[in-house]
Formats: C-alpha cells, sequence, structure tokens
C-alpha cells in the first residue's frame, strides 16, 4: 500500500532524511518511531505531500507522490500533531468543509459524516464551536477529518499527545478498531501504546532506517543473550551452584524470597541454547520443585533505546 523509496530531504546543507526506504502492507498498523528531531514527522510530511522530497519518492496504492500528488492525496487522511482546526468553527461547519475540500459525494454525505462523528464519538459535540472543546474532543475532530472521504491510509503523528489516562485508552480503541478498514502509519513517543496497538515498528534515527520488523522479531534480533527468571523451592546457595554449572548459563542473580520457601534467580544465558530443559530434567533428579520460570521478553524501550543509542534520560 505504501512504498517508500530513498526519500531524502536537505535543508541547505542540513540532511534531515538519508536515503530512508521501507513499506507499509495493506491493512496493517505500524508503528514509526524516532527521538525529536530524527525525521519522522519531515518523512510523513513527505509521504503525504504536505512537503517535497529533495531526492527519492513515496509511492502510495501504486500512485507516485512526485508524479500524482493529487490521486495520492485521495487516499491518505493525515492527522499532525496539531490539528489544524479553525477554532471558530462548529464541528458541523469543520467536517462539511473538510467534506466540500476532499470533494466527498452530496448525495451520500450526511450519512459519511454522521457515521464518522459516531465512529470517534463526537456527536454529542457536533454543534458545539470548536474552540470551545476539552483536548480531547479537538483531536477527535482532527481524527475524524483525517477519516473524511474514507481514505485507504491514514497517518497519525502523536495522536495521543496531551490527553489524560482515560482519553488514551479510548484513542488506542479506536486506532484497533481503525485498522481493520485502513492502513495507519502511527508516530507516538508513549512506546507501550505502540507495542500494544501495532504489528510492526519502523525506527528513524538521524534521518536513516535503524530498523523495521515485528516486535517479537526485534526482540528475537537484541542482544546476544536471553534472560529467564525461576523459582524454585530448594536450598538457596547449592541451587544457585547447580544452575550456574548448566551449559550455556552465564550467570546466575539471586533475586530473593518471592514465595514462601523458595528462592527466586536471574539466569542470563547463550540466547543460542534454550536452558529450560536442562534446568527441569537437573532439578527433577533432585527432587527440587520449580515453582515459576519464564523468559524475560525486551520492551519496545529496550528495543528502541539500543537501536538509537539513546538513554532513559534522554528519551
Amino acid at each position: 500500500m505504501i512504498e517508500v523509496r530513498n526519500l531524502t530531504k536537505r535543508y541547505g546543507e542540513k540532511l534531515v532524511v538519508d536515503n530512508a526506504s521501507f513499506t507499509v502492507n495493506a491493512g496493517e498498523i505500524v508503528g514509526f518511531l524516532g527521538r525529536n528531531g530524527a525525521g519522522k514527522t519531515t518523512t510523513m510530511n513527505m509521504i503525504t505531500g504536505y512537503i517535497s522530497s529533495t531526492s527519492g519518492t513515496a509511492l502510495v496504492d501504486g500512485h507516485d507522490i512526485l508524479k500524482e500528488p493529487a490521486e495520492v492525496k485521495k487516499r491518505i487522511g493525515y492527522l499532525p500533531e496539531q490539528p489544524p482546526l479553525y477554532m471558530d468553527m462548529t464541528v458541523n461547519e469543520y467536517l462539511a468543509f473538510a467534506a466540500d475540500i476532499k470533494k466527498v459525494p452530496h448525495k451520500n454525505r450526511k450519512e459519511h459524516l454522521d457515521r464518522i462523528k459516531e465512529l470517534v464519538r463526537i456527536t454529542d459535540v457536533s454543534a458545539r464551536i470548536i474552540g470551545n472543546l476539552s483536548k480531547g474532543y479537538k483531536q477527535r475532530v482532527g481524527l475524524a477529518e483525517a477519516l473524511v472521504g474514507n481514505p485507504p491510509v491514514l497517518i497519525l503523528d502523536e495522536p495521543t499527545v496531551g490527553l489524560d489516562p482515560t482519553q488514551i485508552i479510548e484513542i488506542r480503541h479506536l486506532i484497533k478498531g481503525l485498522g481493520k478498514e485502513h492502513t495507519i502509519i502511527l508516530s507516538s513517543h508513549i512506546l507501550p501504546e505502540v507495542a500494544d496497538v501495532c504489528e510492526r515498528v519502523i525506527i528513524i534515527d538521524h534521518g536513516r532506517i535503524v530498523a523495521q520488523d515485528s516486535l517479537a522479531a526485534l526482540q528475537q534480533g537484541l542482544g546476544e543473550t536471553a534472560k529467564l527468571t525461576v523459582r524454585i523451592a530448594g536450598p538457596e546457595a547449592a541451587t544457585a551452584r547447580t544452575l550456574r554449572a548448566i551449559e550455556g548459563v552465564i550467570n546466575v542473580d539471586n533475586l530473593g524470597v518471592r514465595e514462601s520457601n523458595s528462592y527466586d534467580f536471574l539466569i542470563t544465558a547463550n540466547k543460542e541454547i534454550d536452558v529450560r530443559r536442562a534446568i527441569f530434567n537437573i532439578m527433577g533428579k533432585s527432587g527440587t520443585p520449580i515453582l515459576l520460570m519464564r523468559y524475560l521478553d525486551y520492551t519496545l524501550e529496550d528495543i528502541f533505546l539500543q537501536l538509537t543509542g539513546t538513554s532513559k534520560e534522554d528519551f
């Protein structure tokens, strides 16, 4: 559905986006991540035709943004970080204006706009002045505008910025629902939100694409070790010595008592060797019960920080 080919943007001597290439398949919800200034908003602006590229191009549904900008824009609904709302209009007036701009046929326009208002839950404020609405409702109006004309592609730049936790959850569920009918690129600084909503992530750093894959694949490829926790009902020192002697185990840290008459251990192991069977067999032979055993997955935050060389204090 979206194919970005060697997209580059310069402002004078400053290289903002450097030869970016990626694809987004029809029906996917893809997270687009990067630090402030990494080039993600510039990339999205080039895909939508809001700004032109220095070189390279983007295709949406087979149409080139440079050669067929009108065809591309018909297929994209864009919600920028700051929605371009007319604060002195009512919600109804604004959406009618958007429908005019997008040349939505008059025949079914009312039904189309009513459906969008119901979908994003703004029907109850449709007669109110936009400038008098809360931040959450303004964000919903911006999303409604992006949906006018039923574009197959939605590009959402920080759709939950400034919202309270309840509003964030509501918008998150809404985006998930929209993913059933639209291809979505979602940019957000709230990494758990991206991990919950998106099927795949693209990470940009200093203008270059540094990763694009599913979260599971990125987790698997991160680092050279695997970590797992085990809870074992056995003597502390002897159990730790037994665990350290298992092939593939690199380190064992005692996490203390989390459950009566047992100890928790954090095991760092060679990720090429699955040590779980060996742990089970050895503890079984000694009659030592294993009460818990699970791998610790890298979070999207871990992946992002490692790939971008960012510390938690910087992000």
